[in-house]
This record gives structure tokens, C-alpha cells and sequence, in this order.
């Protein structure tokens, strides 16, 4: 799969207007008692304001009138007490509608983060962290509006709209339709716009993806941009994104703005045309002027809902990139799955057979073809061979990181394939050329090995694999903070936290992928007693291209072109005077050489 870089647009599938919103009121399911309980909040004060100008008339027509005054105290007063209550009701339906909407947001962020976490390799290797960042936090906040306005804007608002329409064509039908007189042609504009908009709002939120994946990108390759004094280059590439960003957002703006207008005046016309036409009914003495002063303060109120109906519209376009955004993410479906029937993966023994398994990329290339080998419980196996043999890809299928094409990988004779995962992964131990160090404690980095584990517990670890000492002289010890990826701390005491942590784990099945091929030559010592601690009573692979770091392994395989050509113990092999024998040969000729 191509890569999208971190200045290429992201290719998203077009989805229909209903189908997203089909699927984004899925999430006030969970919510409905909470929901009914705000709907019925906001009939209560849409009632309220709808009664409010009726109240008027009566008051008008038939107390003011006839000089009631005892009768338009009354009303008065129940007309303060009914608007007391709405006040009251309108702020804990807000409260009520905030809390719901925060929780729906929460929960779409953590159904995505979690369903990052399952996507395979080629997921995260073909786009930029920050892109999947800027889904993850950038757009599922733009969806807060939207789940807020569709309860607490819309639904109000569109029975609003009809009662208002009940009471005017009940009132006075002719009236009615020359207030809605104008309605058909605000629909044809906002159909129009909302076209344009989307595909606007579209292209501001890919590129405000491509600046937040070139600024994380930026600041995780700060060393080397420092080193080869490139800020000024990287200043320009971000200002020109920040342009795109900002062009895309002001286009979009631009045409959103229309909405306002167009509402606006023809809410105007519509008045102009109800008070024009009142005045001829009126001259003919075919209305009051209570009906008249209700009618226009009922206009105003048909007018409100129309213009939030327009803005909760308007949040409905701009946000629905987002939400395309979002679903598109959530739609792929993970590579590697437990199978609907997998059984949970006792105990590992720790032994480990491959038969005629063939694996190969979606581009073609066969990176294993036909590879056979068994390991018994305990034994450390070390794989070695030219870059691209396929090391890598075989302890990632013991991992089950893939799946093989053809073949089986199996583990204590149970196909990977038949296992649950999490079952699987949680007994093995994996280490990487690049260590990762979380920004936090030395203690706390090496408990991540085990999250219950004792002070004591870690320390031991640490004591285990020849990391104590160097802790020690820290400023703090074990409570020492150490930056992100461990900046602070050399490579070798990286490797050796690391160590401590995956000793710590107890892992039945240990993968150390070149773990010792940055380290100079007193830390491997340390390592390599620390390694020992490590590989002993369990089963261990071993890649590495420092020979001298597998000269004890139980068995060495030597990979390339995708099968095994030579498999023994190193004594052997080096007798053997084959493809090892080349390798270890021409190693140390080149250090002698070197010397």
C-alpha cells in the first residue's frame, strides 16, 4: 500500500448525507431516557413561548379592552410563573444535553482509539501518525455541536416550526401563506449551497491533517532538522501548509456565510409581505388588532426556528467531513482477528514448529517460501542472514503480527491461528533495535513488564540484567524521569531498562530483534549477561547481525531468499564452511581491516 505523505490530501470515500446521520444518532441510543427527559424539557419552554403570544392577545382583546384589571393580573402573574419554569427547565435541559454529548464524544474516541490499537502494520505504515492523530482528536471534537444542536436545536426547533404554522393558518390561513410565501426559494439556495460547502469543508480538514502530521513529524525528527540546520527549510514547508490550511478554511467560511444572509433577508420579505397584507385585511375589518399584534409576534417566533434550523444545518455541513473522517477509520477492519471460536492459549511450554509456511506481501514479493523447522521447549534459536531474508517476518508470524498464506505456524502444537490474541501476545516477550521509553519514571517504565508488580519486584529485575548500578548513580534512582523514547539515557542503558522490563514479564516466549546492535562494546557485556538472565529456561529467537552476540545460541539459521539454507550450532556451521562461515569471515575481516 502507498504511502500517503504528510503533504498529500487523504482519499476518503463519499458517504450519503443519511447514511451518516443514520449513523451518528446510533450513539444517543445508549442515552434515550436522558434524551426523552430533554425533548420533554424543551416541549414544555417551545410551549411557553408559543402560548406566550396568544396570552398577549387575551390580554389585549378582552382585559385591556374592557379594562379587566383584575382579570389581566391574573394573567399576568400566571404568565410569569409559566416563563419562570421555562427558565428553569432551558437551563437543565442544556446541562442534561452537555453531559450526554460529552459522554457520546468519549465514547467515539475511545471505539476509535481502540480499534487503532487492533489495525495491522500496513495501517500505521501507510500514513503519518499525525494524520491519525488529528481523527482521533481533532475530529471527534468537531462532533460536539452537532450531537448538542441535533437535540437541543433541531428537534425544538422543527416542532416549533409546525406548532407556530398550526396556530398561524388556524388564526388567519391567508396570513399563514403569505408569511411562507418565500419558504420554497430559501430551500433551493441552502440545497445549493450546502452541495458546494461540503466539498469545502472536506478539503479544510484534510489539509489541516497534513499540517498536524508534518508539525508531529517535524518534532520527532527535531534532532536531525537542528543537525543539518534545516529550520528555515521546515519553517517554509510549514508556513506554505498553514496557507493551504488557512485558504481552504476562509473558502469554506466564505460560502457558509451566505447561510446568514439569505435567512435573514428573507426573513425580511416575509414580514414586509405579512405586515403589507395585515394592513389590507385590517382596513377591510377582516381582523383585530390583538390577531394582528399575536400574528406578528408569531411570525418572529416562525422565523426563529428557521434561522436555527439554517444553523444547526450549517454545523451539519461543516462537521460532516469530520464525521466521514471518523467512520472511515472505524470501517477497516482489522487483519488480524481471533477467530469467532478461539480458544484461550494455556501455559507455553515453549515449543514452536513452522510447516511449509509461505508468506509474501499484498505488492507480490514472497518473503518465505516453503519454510520448515521445529524448536523444542528452551532452546534459543538465532536467525541471521542478509537484510530482506525474511528474519523479521518470522518472528512476527510467531507473534502472529501476520498471518501466513500457506502453512502453519504452530506453538505447543495449537495453530496461531486458532488462539485468542491477547492470550497468545500477553506470554511473549518482544524487544526491538529501538527501544521505547515512556515519559515517566525508570520504576514505572520497567513495571510496564508487569503493572502489578513490587518495588521490590522491579528492582530485582533491574538487579537481574546489570541495570542497578547504572540506576543507582542517577539523580534519582528508580524515580528518575526520563524523557519520551528515553532521550536522556545512552542506548545501552535504554536496552538494559528494557531488558529489566521484559525480565520482568516473564515472557514464555522471547523475541529480541537486533537488541544489541547499537550498543558499544563494554555496555554488550553487561547486555550480554543480562541477555543470559533473559534467555534462560525459556524459548528464545535472536536476530542479530553481530555474530559475536550468538555464539552460544542452541541453533543457528541462517535465512536468505526466504528459506533456511543452513541451520546448526555456530561450531558447526563455521566447519561447515558455508553461508555462515562467509558471513562470520568476512566480519571480522572487516574489523581486522578496520583495526
Amino acid at each position: 500500500m502507498a504511502r500517503n505523505t504528510v503533504k498529500q490530501d487523504e482519499d476518503l470515500k463519499r458517504r450519503s448525507n443519511f447514511e451518516i446521520i443514520k449513523r451518528l444518532l446510533t450513539y444517543l441510543k445508549e442515552y434515550k431516557m436522558k434524551v426523552l427527559v430533554v425533548i420533554l424539557l424543551m416541549i414544555y419552554v417551545m410551549a411557553c413561548n408559543i402560548l406566550n403570544p396568544y396570552l398577549l392577545k387575551i390580554a389585549i382583546d378582552d382585559y385591556i379592552g374592557a379594562k379587566n384589571i383584575n382579570g389581566l393580573m391574573k394573567i399576568g402573574v400566571f404568565m410569569t410563573l409559566l416563563n419562570l419554569l421555562a427558565m428553569f427547565a432551558s437551563r437543565k435541559r442544556i446541562r442534561l444535553m452537555s453531559s450526554v454529548t460529552n459522554n457520546i464524544l468519549l465514547k467515539i474516541r475511545q471505539e476509535l482509539y481502540s480499534h487503532i490499537q487492533k489495525l495491522s502494520f500496513s495501517f500505521f505504515d501507510s500514513r503519518p501518525a499525525g494524520k491519525i492523530l488529528a481523527r482521533v482528536i481533532g475530529d471527534v471534537n468537531s462532533l460536539q455541536d452537532l450531537f448538542t444542536n441535533s437535540v437541543t436545536s433541531f428537534i425544538p426547533e422543527l416542532l416549533t416550526l409546525i406548532c407556530v404554522a398550526v396556530v398561524m393558518f388556524s388564526m388567519n390561513f391567508k396570513l399563514a401563506i403569505a408569511a411562507i410565501s418565500i419558504l420554497p426559494l430559501l430551500a433551493a439556495s441552502m440545497f445549493t449551497i450546502e452541495v458546494v460547502s461540503r466539498r469545502r469543508w472536506q478539503a479544510y480538514r484534510q489539509k489541516r491533517s497534513n499540517t498536524n502530521a508534518y508539525t508531529h513529524e517535524d518534532f520527532s525528527g527535531i534532532k536531525v532538522i537542528q543537525s543539518f540546520t534545516a529550520e528555515k527549510r521546515t519553517s517554509k514547508s510549514f508556513l506554505k501548509l498553514v496557507k493551504e490550511m488557512m485558504d481552504a478554511f476562509v473558502s469554506a467560511v466564505r460560502l457558509n456565510d451566505l447561510f446568514w444572509p439569505i435567512v435573514e433577508i428573507s426573513s425580511g420579505i416575509g414580514t414586509i409581505i405579512v405586515f403589507w397584507y395585515s394592513v389590507k385585511l385590517y382596513g377591510a375589518g377582516r381582523v383585530t388588532v390583538g390577531t394582528i399584534v399575536a400574528f406578528i409576534g408569531y411570525i418572529g417566533m416562525f422565523w426563529r426556528p428557521i434561522f436555527n434550523i439554517s444553523n444547526f444545518y450549517n454545523t451539519l455541513i461543516t462537521n460532516f467531513a469530520a464525521a466521514e473522517r471518523i467512520f472511515e477509520i472505524l470501517d477497516i477492519p482489522p487483519d488480524i482477528v481471533s477467530i469467532h471460536d478461539a480458544v484461550k492459549m494455556p501455559r507455553i511450554k515453549g515449543s514452536v514448529e513452522f510447516k511449509n509456511v509461505t508468506f509474501g506481501y499484498e505488492d507480490g514479493t514472497v518473503v518465505l517460501d516453503n519454510v520448515n523447522f521445529k524448536v523444542k521447549p528452551g532452546e534459543t534459536i538465532a536467525l541471521v542472514g542478509p537484510t530482506g531474508a525474511g528474519k523479521t517476518t518470522i518472528v512476527n508470524l510467531i507473534s502472529r503480527f501476520y498471518d501466513a498464506q500457506k502453512g502453519e505456524v504452530l506453538i505447543d502444537g495449537k495453530n496461531v491461528k486458532d488462539v485468542e490474541i491477547e492470550s497468545l501476545r500477553s506470554q511473549m516477550g518482544i524487544m526491538l533495535q529501538d527501544t521505547f521509553l515512556f515519559s515517566t519514571t525508570i520504576m514505572e517504565n520497567i513495571r510496564y513488564g508487569k503493572l502489578d508488580a513490587t518495588d521490590e519486584e522491579v528492582i530485582a529485575a533491574a538487579k537481574a540484567v546489570n541495570a542497578h548500578e547504572f540506576i543507582m548513580k542517577l539523580e534519582n534512582g528508580y524515580n528518575t524521569v526520563v524523557n519520551e523514547r528515553g532521550s536522556r539515557l545512552s542506548v545501552g542503558q535504554r536496552q538494559l531498562i528494557s531488558f529489566a522490563r521484559a525480565l520482568l514479564a516473564n515472557p514464555r516466549i522471547l523475541i529480541l530483534d537486533e537488541a544489541t546492535s547499537n550498543i558499544d562494546t563494554f555496555t554488550e557485556r553487561l547486555v550480554q549477561k543480562g541477555i543470559k538472565k533473559l534467555l534462560f529456561g525459556r524459548t528464545s529467537f535472536v536476530i542479530a547481525h553481530r555474530l559475536s552476540t550468538i555464539r552460544d545460541a542452541d541453533r543457528i539459521m541462517v535465512i536468505d531468499g526466504g528459506r533456511i539454507v543452513e541451520e546448526g550450532t555456530h561450531e558447526e556451521l563455521i566447519n561447515l564452511r558455508g553461508a555462515y562461515y562467509n558471513l562470520y569471515m568476512s566480519q571480522y575481516k572487516f574489523l581486522n581491516e578496520g583495526a
